[in-house]
């Protein structure tokens, strides 16, 4: 017997997500509940992956199941697939496991030719209908099977409307859209040389595979990437009985919501449009009417659908986000899934739902996706400007926040400008379309002319937490010329803006911004996060603002500080130049007490911010010549203060040049080299624990000096040899008592290795996964930039390295050096400290490993809290 690769809707479920993909799964569950839905079947999602084994064929077994389950579905439906007499169309849509909006393709009306369509038009006396239904059907096969763009098609219907003199598709008659779908099919000859397929078998041949192809188009690759979705995943196709909301006033189609998609408030929301088809209420050619209009126009199908969306809501547990179709009257149910929200929102559902008795706070703590909160740490605007600004205009308040930008018009200029320059922009478009979410993602908001609150911008903006204004039909623009017009006012390409995603106020001016802070909602589901997490979450900073940022969002510590920060200072950099080109120790001292009392000052202001929480203080680690002067005046005054001639610093500056600096004279190595830095860097941390201690009676500070660049434990022996003779004497001196711990970042493969060696000296270890990511894969982090994106197009790897761990490799390491260094001794802390400590992916790993705690930048602090929470739950 045959593998099965093909099921009807009635002999799936909802837990069969695996394989049926989201939508697939879901129309199961809404056939069992006995749901008004078109019947049909899924290809699943391992006939994908066996797609792409077979070199992008589809076998003859996966097409023999294809056919038998059109055969079963032409006698559910007493039709006929390609009979001009009762013929039977069907939509295709796919369905991947995770839900991915807008980045794969459907196509509707599958199963008409010229013979079919005639038929069709006498079978239900409306060629009107028929007939749009046929040139839809050419126009989305060829954009989405054959990949002839939709613009082409887009300039015949405007040509078409412009002769009739009419402005809605809608006022076009059936002679006027018989003329298109021929125009249509010439212009697909024209661009492919062949003929439009009129045989329906081979349609749904090409129709399956576009589905499947589609998984591996440029836009599904990057949501993929941004959203940590495996690619041998594959999605599922839904093959599904053509309903019509296209036959006249009677049909219709819309979008809705169970809840508010942008504030979580509880209540239906949605749109709809009558005599439509679904990609009309999403693309935003025509505005839509909201879904409490349809009470008033009928009642009965309204009542009938808000029954169900109670009943789809109760038995999901969560807000659904529902295509719907009424043909002539009557309606049907063409999808439910889990509705993609703002943060804001859902944040407000997920304590709702709490408070409903429908889930226990660990549920709702597992609902949030914890990179979401990163929209709510962001500004909104400063309220007096705000009330001192007169909008030039508003639309559709799509995705809260506030943005502030240069107008951009195009994804491409959006990453460019934000990646290149360092600008923050404003993408403008006349409707977004799923090629531009990478450019979607680096703009700070999103303007569009069209589209309603459904739209692909809006639900996109959502679910990247990106403010968004969408459907602002007022404005006029010329996306080639980069300019436009709105409120009397013209704008061009790099003219500041700013969005208030809120209220759908547009500003044609720039707007300060003001910090978000943690209350209400959030606050609610961090204290439930803070009761389920065993990870404790630190920040990495440097500075007392950076501290207390991370101290207000919940760090317990700093666990990583990076003292070179703190030596670029105009009046520090100087005596810092001055100990490098030092010629003897005693020079070198002398420019180094200097120092001492500005990082002692730096040191009391970061303990004050953290008010008694753990520091951990990393000495000094980069290579000397990134201090050195380059600008001649400063090279001569160098010269003048050390009584040297500008040659002799030349010479000191050339000296200092490293051919590869990454691994040159860096780290420890510094300390080996120059005791002197280390034993003034512990003076400074000693004495400020000491004198923050004297003010705060209740506080117990124990300073944590780390080690970088340690790769030997004789290294680390030699360093810390210095760092406690110096430490003991301050302390004897001050007739205190004070304890301190001493312990490394494990950045270096050797030290990983040699753990259990490393772990006799140091008391803590803190993995420096930046750096250990380098020196694993043996590729600089500032140049691998240059050939990534291949390596993601060839599928060699699924992510950034840099960005989210590789626990393969890198967590090898890290977990052999936990495993070693707790062997040596039992009570050694733990800790990450590269930029993972923010990603979600691995804070799960840390956890697993039984790490201590994560330090992460301030911004993400919230995000490690419930990342750490839920990596909890998931393990328990």
């Amino acid at each position: 017997m045959s593998y099965k690769f093909v099921y009807l809707f009635s002999e799936g479920n909802g837990n069969m997500r695996e394989l049926l993909g989201g939508k697939g799964a879901n129309l199961a569950e809404m056939t069992n509940l006995g749901m008004p839905v078109p019947q049909g079947f899924t290809v699943t999602t391992e006939a994908c992956t066996q797609y792409y084994k077979d070199g992008q064929e589809i076998n003859d077994d996966i097409k023999a199941q294809i056919f038998d389950h059109m055969k079963k579905m032409e006698e559910i439906s007493g039709k006929k697939f390609g009979d001009p007499e009762n013929p039977l169309l069907v939509s295709v849509r796919s369905g991947a496991r995770a839900s991915m909006p807008g980045m794969m393709d459907t196509i509707l009306n599958l199963g008409l030719n010229d013979e079919v369509v005639e038929g069709f038009a006498k079978k239900t006396g409306n060629p009107r209908f028929a007939y749009d239904s046929y040139r839809r059907f050419i126009q989305m096969y060829s954009d989405v099977v054959m990949e002839v763009g939709k613009k082409y098609f887009e300039e015949l219907i405007d040509e078409m409307k412009e002769k009739k003199g009419v402005t809605l598709d809608t006022e076009l008659d059936a002679d006027d859209l018989k003329e298109l779908a021929n125009q249509f099919k010439a212009e697909y000859k024209a661009k492919l040389g062949v003929d439009f397929p009129t045989d329906p078998a081979e349609q749904l041949m090409g129709a399956v595979k576009a589905v499947f192809r589609s998984w591996d188009n440029p836009r599904a690759i990057y949501y993929r990437r941004m959203n940590d979705i495996p690619s041998d995943w594959g999605t599922a196709v839904n093959v599904q009985m053509m309903v019509f909301g296209n036959m006249g006033d009677t049909s219709g189609t819309g979008v809705a919501f169970s809840r508010n998609p942008s504030t979580g408030e509880k209540g239906l929301y949605g749109e709809y449009l009558m005599n439509a088809q679904g990609e009309d209420v999403v693309a935003g050619v025509r505005t839509p009417q909201p879904i409490s209009h349809l009470k008033e126009t009928n009642p009965a199908v309204y009542e009938q659908f808000c029954n169900i969306v109670d009943t789809l809501e109760k038995h999901y547990r969560d807000m659904q986000d529902m295509e719907f179709t009424i043909e002539e009257g009557k309606l049907f149910m063409l999808q439910t899934r889990n509705g993609k929200r703002t943060p804001a929102a859902a944040l407000q559902i997920a304590c709702d739902l709490v408070d409903e008795g429908m889930r226990t706070p660990e549920e709702a703590v597992a609902m949030i996706e914890p990179r979401s909160l990163d929209a709510l740490l962001h500004p909104t605007f400063d309220t007096k400007a705000l009330k001192a600004a007169t909008p030039v205009g508003s639309a559709l308040p799509a995705s809260p926040g506030a943005a502030c930008g240069k107008v951009v018009f195009t994804a491409d200029d959006a990453t460019e400008w934000t990646t290149q320059k360092g600008e923050k922009v404003i993408l403008v478009r006349l409707e977004t379309s799923p090629e531009d979410i990478e450019g979607m993602n680096y703009a700070q908001g999103i303007l569009t002319v069209r589209g309603g609150m459904t739209s692909h911008a809006a639900v996109v903006a959502r679910g990247m937490g990106r403010c968004c204004v969408s459907g602002c039909g007022d404005i006029k623009i010329n996306e080639e010329e980069k300019v436009f017009t709105l409120g009397g006012k013209t704008f061009h390409e790099g003219d500041y803006i700013s969005l208030d995603g809120s209220t759908g106020n547009i500003y044609g001016e720039a707007i300060p911004t003001v910090e978000a802070s943690i209350s209400g909602n959030f606050d609610r589901i961090m204290k439930w996060a803070d009761e389920f997490r065993t990870l404790n979450i630190r920040t990495n900073a440097d500075t007392p603002r950076d501290a207390k940022q991370a101290r207000s969002f919940g760090a317990e510590g700093i666990g990583l500080c990076r003292t070179e920060h703190m030596f670029f200072d105009s009046d520090r950099i100087k005596a810092m130049r001055e100990m490098i080109v030092s010629d003897t120790v005693e020079q070198r001292e002398a420019a180094l007490a200097k120092l001492l009392p500005m990082q002692q000052g730096d040191f009391e202001a970061l303990y004050e911010a953290m008010e008694g929480c753990p520091v951990t203080i990393r000495f000094l680690d980069p290579p000397l010549h990134e201090f050195v002067p380059t600008e001649e005046d400063d090279i001569a005054e160098l010269a003048k203060e050390m009584g040297k001639t500008v040659a002799d610093i030349k010479a000191i500056i050339s000296g200092l040049h490293e051919f590869n600096p990454m691994m040159g004279h860096r780290g420890c190595r510094l300390a080996v080299t120059y005791p002197e830095i280390a034993a003034m860097q512990t003076k400074a941390v000693i004495q400020a624990a000491l004198a923050v201690n004297a003010r705060h009676a209740d506080w117990n500070i124990v300073p944590e000096i780390m080690i970088p660049l340690v790769g030997e434990v004789k290294e680390l022996a030699y360093v810390k040899s210095v760092v406690t003779k110096t430490a003991d004497e301050v302390i004897a001196a001050a007739g205190a008592e004070l304890t301190y711990k001493v312990g490394t970042m494990i950045e270096i493969p050797r030290a990983a290795l040699t753990a259990d060696e490393i772990a006799k000296e140091a008391e803590f270890f803190s993995f420096g996964t930046n750096d250990l990511t380098q020196m694993t894969f043996g590729f600089s982090r500032d140049d691998a930039g240059k050939f990534l994106g291949a390596y993601y197009d060839k599928k060699i790897y699924e992510s950034d390295p840099f960005a989210k761990l590789d626990q393969v490799g890198v967590g090898k390491l890290v977990k052999m050096a936990a495993e070693l260094g707790r062997a040596t001794r039992p009570d050694i802390k733990l800790g990450i400290c590269g930029e993972h400590g923010g990603d979600p992916s691995t804070i799960e790993f840390c956890h697993k490993v039984g790490l201590n705690y994560v330090s992460c930048s301030p911004f993400r602090v919230p995000i490690a809290r419930l990342a750490a929470a839920q990596a909890a739950l998931n393990n328990k």
